[in-house]
């Protein structure tokens, strides 16, 4: 496990350049198996996550060719079946929760997986159930062998059928897309996901010959067809490392520029920030974070405070809660942070409150945060990451801090930012990495 070593209070000056979506590319990535003729993926992201699945597939016979730093061209025509009964396959798969994605794809192209539960972040229950009960609808057979904590999926054939998923879950709406799109006749989703990540691989398996419509909506139809054939994608810029620099920008006093952010695709969150009185400009296709000595939450218009609150989209997404919060301590104002979907997430905030921000936290789901206004400094202290985003608000966080923190466990912050110490030092941090 790594440690960051962070010397606080440096305003940063420059342009940043977002990084390929890991949750778009998770999706992607998996689709590959969909088809057995080549499939060119551009703005892949090296990050932990992401590349720990490009090796899985590398291992189960997917050529994997580097076209360049960010392009990848993936041909699944043959497929090493008896890597997916391996030790090494379930060791793999537990601990890279990314690995869930490719049971919609394996179903449709072999007709049957068995997975281990899969790992990730530590922020309270994630189910699965909505993936599994929508491959049953599909026709699947669905098997739980608790001993071994293994899930086992299979079909002779999947035919389409309508589905109202439980939840309006992205990967649990991506694992039935992918199934569907080869199954026989026309399903439709009903209480789907349709965050831009779906959008982006519904548009990507039309392009392979599915058909796919209502995209961007709640309801999508699939007319299943026989076969896919190769393709050409382009993953988005990663809306929470957009959401998370505009965040450091505000919490450090900084003059910061985040190229080809692709604001068409960012929904509500820019205005989420305005509401927290950050100033930011869009620019074409970039945002503009000025130097703000001061920001206030705004209220609502009867005088109540307001609540940050993350919802399905189009509403928040709650991957930038944890940013949202560490920005509020230094604002004027108060607010109220409420992580519906976790209810583990807000844990870290004990850190945030040793370095001597004021946070009431109210219960799993909600804290209250009371502005410090830059009257005060945070103070600089040892802490360890728990997780992706709150691993990148704590080191938001020791970067507006006086003195020199430490950040341990970093190896959770390099599973969702790549190479996240050198591109902040480019522009005026001070975050020295050391490799235990």
């Amino acid at each position: 496990m790594g440690t960051f070593q962070i010397i606080g209070g440096k305003k940063l000056k420059g342009e940043l350049h977002p990084q390929g979506a890991k949750n778009e590319a998770l999706q992607i990535i998996s689709a590959v198996l969909l088809t057995q003729e080549p499939v060119i993926v551009h703005n892949i992201p090296s990050i932990l996550d992401v590349n720990n699945l490009i090796e899985l597939l590398r291992k189960l016979g997917v050529k994997v060719e580097n076209l360049g730093d960010t392009t990848i061209r993936f041909t699944a025509s043959e497929l090493n079946l008896d890597f997916l009964n391996s030790a090494e396959f379930r060791k793999i798969t537990t601990s890279l929760r990314g690995s869930i994605m490719m049971v919609g794809p394996l179903l449709s192209r072999i007709g049957a997986v068995i997975v281990p539960k899969p790992g990730g972040d530590k922020i309270g229950r994630r189910r699965l159930d909505t993936h599994f009960l929508g491959l049953q609808k599909l026709g699947a057979e669905f098997i739980f062998h608790p001993d071994e904590n293994l899930y086992e999926i299979k079909a002779t054939k999947l035919k389409g059928q309508y589905i109202l998923l439980d939840e309006a879950s992205v990967t649990g709406t991506a694992n039935v897309l992918m199934a569907a799109v080869l199954a026989e006749g026309t399903t439709t989703i009903y209480n789907a996901a349709c965050e831009p990540y779906l959008q982006q691989l519904s548009h990507m398996l039309n392009s392979m010959g599915a058909r796919i419509s209502g995209i961007g909506s709640n309801l999508l139809i699939i007319e299943g067809v026989s076969s896919l054939h190769g393709t050409t994608h382009t993953i988005l810029p990663d809306m929470i490392e957009i959401g998370s620099f505009i965040g450091l920008a505000a919490m450090t006093e900084s003059e910061i520029t985040i190229k080809n952010a692709a604001p068409e695709h960012l929904g509500i969150i820019p205005g989420a920030f305005m509401k927290m009185g950050i100033d930011l400009q869009i620019k074409g296709q970039d945002i503009y974070i000025p130097s703000q000595s001061h920001y206030e939450i705004d209220s609502y218009i009867d005088g109540s405070i307001l609540t940050i609150s993350d919802a399905p989209w189009p509403g928040l997404t709650p991957d930038l809660l944890s940013i949202f919060l560490v920005i509020a301590t230094q604002a004027k104002g108060s607010v109220l942070i409420h992580q519906k979907m976790f209810e583990s997430r807000l844990f870290f905030v004990d850190k945030l409150i040793d370095m001597g921000a004021q946070i009431i936290l109210c219960d799993p789901h909600r804290a209250t945060v009371i502005g410090l206004d830059r009257k005060f400094s945070l103070r600089a202290t040892r802490m360890t990451s728990p997780d992706i985003r709150a691993g990148v608000a704590l080191l938001i966080a020791a970067m507006s801090a006086e003195g020199t923190s430490t950040i341990h466990n970093i190896d959770q912050i390099d599973r969702g930012y790549q190479n996240i110490d050198l591109r902040l030092n480019s522009i005026g941090a001070s975050i020295t990495r050391f490799n235990d």
